[in-house]
């Protein structure tokens, strides 16, 4: 089983052997730790790397467009590659969803962050995504925030 099924099984010990035996039992307890510490666990021979396309509106400054970002070696019309991969795999961990949405009913400060939106979409580690994003609230904006330079940095003045 390949880490990333592996992974999105979220079966402890499944596909493993016994303790002491070598092949496949040391690689499932080198992965098991690997989640368990929040390390993101690389590609296999033949399987797809992350790819994301992202489409950012009424961002102003240039910002706007569509961009296609590969991580796993980085690539694509992205303006920040590198830093957008890093973006996304510094909050990559085991059992949460970087993308998930803001919790409902959350306490979001009422501050108005601009009419910038994006939506993103592709594959990372293995799940599809399929994200929408916006500076409605607080929360928004934190989350938003969270992800530059996957996506743009807007309301303060700076720009990556």
């Amino acid at each position: 089983m390949s880490p990333v099924a592996y992974a999105q099984a979220g079966q402890p010990g499944a596909g493993r052997s016994g303790a002491g035996q070598s092949g496949a039992g040391q690689s499932g307890a080198r992965l098991d730790a690997s989640l368990r510490q929040g390390q993101r666990v690389g590609l296999g021979a033949g399987e797809e790397r992350n790819h994301l396309t992202v489409t950012v509106r009424n961002a102003g400054g240039g910002a706007d467009g569509t961009f296609e970002l590969y991580c796993g070696p980085e690539g694509g019309n992205h303006p920040d590659p590198q830093g957008a991969c890093a973006a996304v795999e510094r909050d990559t961990r085991w059992g949460t969803d970087v993308f998930a949405p803001a919790p409902e009913g959350g306490f979001c400060t009422m501050q108005y962050g601009g009419p910038a939106t994006a939506h993103v979409t592709g594959t990372w580690d293995g799940r599809p995504v399929d994200a929408r994003y916006d500076r409605r609230d607080g929360c928004q904006i934190s989350r938003w925030d969270r992800l530059v330079p996957l996506l743009p940095a807007v309301g303060s003045g700076n720009r990556h």
